[in-house]
């Protein structure tokens, strides 16, 4: 994916902002329009990550949430019955309750924060709960005590009365904002972001929604701002993805560059060499990959990055490698394994 394909976002985006009001804040365009178009840009950006080049499965699942999210905007906005709008509703629960997750973790990658799986897992299974509480009204009272439909010139809302346990998902959004600021100042701290630049466009991202969720909380207002506000975020996440990923190849390429002819191989190691080429086909899929990767120069730590690993299972492979290769140390392996891509 390149950088022209969103070129033509941004106009879009001041488009849709300025098209509900006109002078005075007159509405000059009806609301279930502006959904509309956001839930199709929503969609639309969705598809370009998908198919693009970036394989990253945070970054999938946050354009995901937001498109999902619009979609329920969009359907509350032309619902003609009270069951279709919390129906609807339960839709946008369903990508807001996700999209803080993804954020989170998609910064988290950019911040080279590696977080345990244990904790990966608790927190996809505790968004699933709250979507689930979320999602109970009618059947439990206690997000919801009761919902009513109403009409406003022509226009659809979801008059709500917040039961006890609504309190939740504040304690739910404010959680994961504090965790994504603290990744965000860790980061600049211990100097992991990529430059001061992209720790401010990580800062920019998560203050967006922290001000304008504020905004909604304190200030009524017919149109959910977090319905734009959301697109603006994940285009800047998006284009910090895009920069960390050109970034990564740069450094590939110029370590390739750099890479030093292999030492020649003398006869002493003739047996050896000939032992380790026979057994290479012996290794595993995972055991090949990580065999290359160590030949293309990447520490332990970027492999265990890359391969979404464990220190333990690395040294696993390690140790199997060195068993099917008959060598003893990385050095080994580096040497002959250099000198077998040689004679290839």
């Amino acid at each position: 994916m390149k950088n022209s394909s969103f070129k033509w976002i941004l106009p879009l985006l001041a488009l849709v902002a300025l098209s509900g009001c006109g002078p005075n804040g007159k509405k000059t365009l009806d609301f279930s329009i502006v959904y509309g178009i956001l839930a199709g840009l929503a969609l639309v950006l969705f598809l370009l990550c998908f198919l693009s080049r970036l394989h990253r499965p945070w970054l999938q699942l946050l354009f995901g949430s937001v498109a999902v999210v619009n979609a329920g905007y969009f359907l509350l906005s032309v619902t003609g019955s009270l069951a279709m709008a919390i129906w609807a509703n339960r839709l946008s629960y369903l990508g807001s309750v996700f999209l803080p997750l993804a954020m989170l973790m998609l910064i988290l990658e950019l911040c080279h924060i590696r977080p345990a799986r244990w904790l990966t897992v608790s927190l996809f299974v505790l968004s699933l709960l709250v979507f689930l509480i979320s999602a109970s009204y009618p059947w439990l009272h206690i997000y919801y005590e009761s919902m009513e439909l109403r009409f406003a010139g022509g226009v659809p809302v979801l008059d709500k009365t917040y039961g006890p346990w609504h309190i939740l998902y504040l304690f739910y959004l404010l959680g994961y904002m504090l965790a994504m600021i603290w990744a965000v100042a860790w980061s600049w701290i211990r100097k992991k972001a990529g430059s001061p630049a992209q720790s401010l466009l990580m800062c920019v991202a998560v203050l967006i929604n922290i001000g304008v969720w504020l905004t909604e909380q304190f200030f009524r207002f017919d149109f959910e701002l977090l319905s734009l506000s959301y697109i603006i975020s994940e285009l800047f996440l998006l284009g910090l993805s895009l920069v960390s990923h050109e970034n990564r190849r740069l450094l590939d390429e110029a370590k390739t560059a750099q890479k030093p002819a292999p030492a020649p191989v003398g006869p002493e190691y003739a047996e050896q060499l000939a032992y380790m080429k026979a057994n290479l086909p012996t290794l595993t899929a995972t055991e090949q990959t990580v065999y290359r990767l160590y030949l293309s120069g990447k520490s332990s730590q970027e492999i265990r990055l890359e391969l979404d690993i464990t220190e333990n299972t690395l040294k696993y492979h390690n140790k199997n490698i060195y068993s099917k290769l008959g060598i003893s140390s990385r050095k080994q392996l580096l040497l002959l394994g250099a000198a077998l891509e040689a004679e290839n």
